[in-house]
């Protein structure tokens, strides 16, 4: 009896799922997927610990599945990619490759290029010209030595050294704008001279390869120049008819400056495969279509960026590994079996690197870079990564490459691409980039000898006696949106000044004066800003495509970015001087970026707000999931706070909001009963009134050593405004620390057995020290600050506990005021009596230390402010 129709059971039925069935490809797709998608991703772990672009752990992926190495195991090849189901692995890696390939025309920003169109041109031409000049000479040899091989369609040796000199020449562009971000060098003169020649090579690389795709197409020579002219016809046609068109679209909907609309992205994916369908029915290769798209989509806006982010996460984890994997799977290293063809490996890798390095380096010695900085362009230029491989893939389809010269090709691929980021390190680390930007600036001399006097006013040099006395002047404050209520109120109370004195407007056509003039006459300002803040938001960078893209349009980005933006209105409205800037940071690299920004800026002081949700994540409020403790138990972002306070190179306060120019901290909300069924929704929000009480009182128990005189001292800076009360209390009497007054900011790296050891000579120091200190700063006071500040003095055996008690009995007292605040020093490496009392928060201890836990699992209804001394190293 005939079956009537296929049987529905599937595996329960017996059938076997990696049985390929074309009218049914899916099951075995997903099957190809998985694996290499898994694979890719395990080799890339520990690839990544060593600097290597994910395309390197692709393509060794593709290579162990393919016939090099699990291809020999019997079965594994038949089983897992049968012939017959190829065809639909290549269709899915295809698309995947469009995609790629205007995503990678959308990171080529041709306004980097004609800004820097002098050097740009040396360096791309001289970059290119060289390898492909010796690239058509080893063409020759290639020619001549595996035309035999099986697979070869008859092929003229100028278009085959017209393809092996792209090959030669080409950079990878987008493997490069990621090396260039890890490294820290898009800003450097370095990175924007390779940005800017390796985006014109680009350009210039995929029309020679059209090009050479038209000759191997065409089957006469008019045939091939009928299809560059069409080619160039099709360019001028993207360029002034379709991009004035698609830019009115873009306006018209709103989507340049808002980011694309749904119905954009559709309209913009559907132009990049139909102009990839052109390109391909005219005889030149889709991806060529695809990439011109995306040179004509604009930048302005960020509109790149953010079309990228709608549409870079499948391609970049579906179907690159696909493409790539398949490239490796094309790749037999069992073929590399003779002498003379490893001798072959070896000149193309020799003539693939020195091309590119002789080539970029003397084109920017000639731009007057110096040798090393030209060097390194060099390496930086020989980088194939993801480009080569495309091209050569396309030559392997096209029958210009064997699978054996596909394999030399592959080979050097991989090589140049793994040895550039170590090499780009060694010429090029951060300590000569350092002494390279001061001489360039005329700040020293060739060997580092200083020239130009040097502004000491915030530096952090100096005895810590100096240091201690020092005015806040400069203050470098890491913007959050989550934190932005209560850093604009902290720097509000820190440095603005409002000026008494009214000035009576007039309009501006009145008595025939203009609006400047009458305000000159009217207001003739004296006022001085002696606080300089600086903002810094650090946003994380990823391997995204568009993170990259971000970073490497910093400075626009920065004129962006609405908490900036926010930053600098209230700055004015302050009378605050205010900067800022966006930079994209790993995450990892937060705390050295910190220390790096405020050595550069000789700034005074780093505020980092404690993030309202206890991770790197901005959003405003916790998830509703979290309670209050959680926010202070995330292991990275203690981590964090403690690698920055053990490396700061100047004074340091980390601000625990509770309430400090923003509402309390809310509980979780629980289900409660209305007349339908549970909510979680309450009363209706009410209107938040206006502040009319907007004092702050400050609570400082003083225990003694360097951090607690920086804090008392900025203490008394804060207590400048008159909105601001203060209780300092010194607590005195049993064994507070274990540690003498010796251990000072510049020697925290005593060992454990040394911090147990306390004579009765360096307590007593200690003890006079302080005591002098604090009665010092009493006296100082003026009758200003004498009716609104408290100093105490109590003597207790439970320090923890009590000073707990006591900041409670303080804080709070005007629950309608605008936020109370704990000022406590972190006394790093010093251990108090007591210390896990409120708790076993360790994480929490070891990075804001034991007073600062104390006071946040203590209940104390106020912000806390943990401040450390600098660090110096020795």
């Amino acid at each position: 009896m005939a079956v009537r129709a296929p049987g529905q059971g599937g595996i329960l039925q017996g059938a076997n799922p990696s049985q390929y069935d074309p009218k049914n490809p899916i099951i075995v797709f997903t099957i190809q997927a998985g694996i290499i998608i898994i694979f890719c991703r395990l080799l890339h772990l520990p690839l990544s610990k060593i600097r290597q672009p994910r395309v390197i752990a692709e393509v060794i992926g593709g290579i162990l599945l393919g016939p090099s190495v699990f291809g020999r195991i019997p079965g594994f090849t038949d089983a897992i990619f049968p012939a017959a189901s190829m065809p639909t692995l290549t269709m899915a890696a295809n698309v995947g490759l469009i995609l790629f390939l205007f995503l990678v025309g959308l990171e080529v920003d041709l306004r980097l290029l004609v800004s820097n169109w002098r050097i740009a041109l040396s360096v791309g031409a001289a970059g290119m010209a060289l390898p492909f000049g010796l690239g058509w000479g080893i063409a020759y040899g290639l020619y001549h030595q595996f035309r035999e091989d099986s697979g070869l369609l008859p092929i003229s040796f100028g278009t085959y050294a017209l393809f092996v000199g792209v090959a030669m020449a080409i950079t990878a562009f987008p493997v490069l704008c990621r090396i260039l971000t890890e490294l820290k060098l898009l800003e450097t003169q370095v990175g924007i001279v390779v940005l800017s020649a390796g985006g014109g090579n680009d350009v210039v690389g995929w029309i020679l390869l059209a090009l050479c795709v038209a000759l191997v197409n065409a089957a006469s020579g008019i045939i091939a120049l009928y299809v560059l002219l069409t080619c160039v016809a099709y360019i001028f046609f993207l360029v002034y008819a379709i991009r004035p068109a698609f830019m009115w679209i873009l306006r018209r909907t709103g989507s340049l400056h808002n980011g694309p609309t749904q119905s954009v992205v559709a309209l913009t994916v559907l132009m990049a495969f139909g102009s990839a369908f052109f390109t391909g029915i005219i005889g030149v290769h889709p991806i060529f279509g695809a990439f011109l798209m995306g040179l004509i989509c604009p930048h302005q806006g960020g509109f790149a960026i953010k079309l990228t982010e709608k549409i870079e996460d499948l391609v970049a984890v579906f179907f690159l590994p696909l493409y790539f994997a398949l490239s490796g799977l094309s790749t037999n290293l069992g073929l590399l079996n003779t002498g003379i063809t490893w001798a072959y490996v070896i000149g193309v890798i020799a003539v693939a690197f020195i091309g590119k390095l002789a080539g970029g380096t003397l084109a920017a010695r000639m731009n007057q870079l110096v040798w090393r900085e030209s060097f390194t362009i060099g390496v930086l230029m020989s980088c194939k990564g993801l480009v080569e491989l495309i091209v050569l893939n396309i030559g392997l389809q096209a029958r210009i490459l064997s699978q054996r010269t596909f394999t030399i090709f592959v080979v050097m691929a991989l090589v140049t691409t793994f040895a550039t980021t170590p090499l780009t390190s060694v010429l090029f680390p951060p300590w000569y980039q350092k002494k390279l930007a001061a001489w360039k600036r005329g700040e020293t001399d060739w060997d580092g000898g200083r020239l130009a006097p040097e502004d000491t006013s915030g530096d952090e040099s100096g005895s810590a006696s100096e240091k201690e006395h020092s005015e806040i002047k400069r203050l470098l404050v890491s913007l959050r949106l989550d934190s932005l209520p209560s850093l604009f109120t902290f720097v509000a109370l820190l440095g603005g000044e409002h000026s008494g004195a009214s000035v009576t407007k007039v309009h501006p056509t009145k008595n025939g004066k203009t609006a400047a003039a009458d305000t000159k006459d009217a207001a003739p300002s004296s006022h001085k800003r002696p606080l300089e803040v600086h903002g810094l938001r650090m946003l994380e960078l990823t391997e995204r495509l568009s993170s990259v893209m971000k970073d490497s349009e910093v400075d626009e980005l920065s004129t962006r970015d609405p908490v900036v933006n926010a930053f600098h209105t209230f700055g004015q409205l302050n009378n605050v001087a205010v900067s800022g800037e966006v930079q994209l940071v790993p995450e990892g690299s937060y705390s050295e970026v910190l220390g790096e920004r405020a050595s550069d800026r000789k700034s005074d002081m780093i505020l980092v707000p404690w993030s309202e949700t206890g991770s790197f994540c901005e959003a405003v409020t916790a998830y509703m999931n979290e309670s209050t403790q959680s926010v202070f138990s995330n292991a990275s972002y203690n981590h964090f706070v403690t690698k920055f306070l053990d490396s700061t190179p100047c004074n340091a306060a980390i601000l625990v909001n509770n309430g400090f120019g923003a509402l309390h901290r809310e509980e979780l909300r629980s289900l409660h009963r209305v007349p339908t069924n549970l909510s979680l929704r309450g009363a209706p929000v009410n209107a938040t009134a206006p502040l009319m009480d907007r004092s702050h009182h400050v609570f400082l128990p003083f225990i003694g050593g360097m951090d607690d005189r920086i804090a008392l001292r900025f203490v008394l800076r804060l207590a400048k405004n008159p909105n601001v009360t203060a209780t300092i209390i010194h607590i005195k009497g049993a064994d507070t620390i274990s540690q003498s007054d010796k251990v000072t900011s510049s020697d925290r790296t005593a060992t454990k057995d040394s911090q147990r050891i306390v004579t009765t000579s360096s307590q007593e120091i200690l003890s006079s020290q302080d005591q002098t200190f604090f009665a010092a700063m009493a006296d100082s006071l003026s009758s200003d600050l004498q009716s609104r500040i408290l100093f105490n003095t109590i003597e207790t055996t439970q320090p923890l506990q009590d000073v707990v008690e006591q900041a409670r009995a303080e804080v709070n007292l005007s629950q309608k005021n605008a936020g109370d605040l704990v000022v406590v020093g972190r006394h790093r490496g010093k251990q108090t009596v007591n210390a896990g009392y409120y708790g076993t928060e360790s994480d929490l201890r070891q990075s804001l230390g034991d007073f600062a836990e104390a006071m946040i699992t203590g209940n104390v209804k106020a912000s806390v402010l943990v401040i450390q001394a600098a660090v110096k190293e020795e």
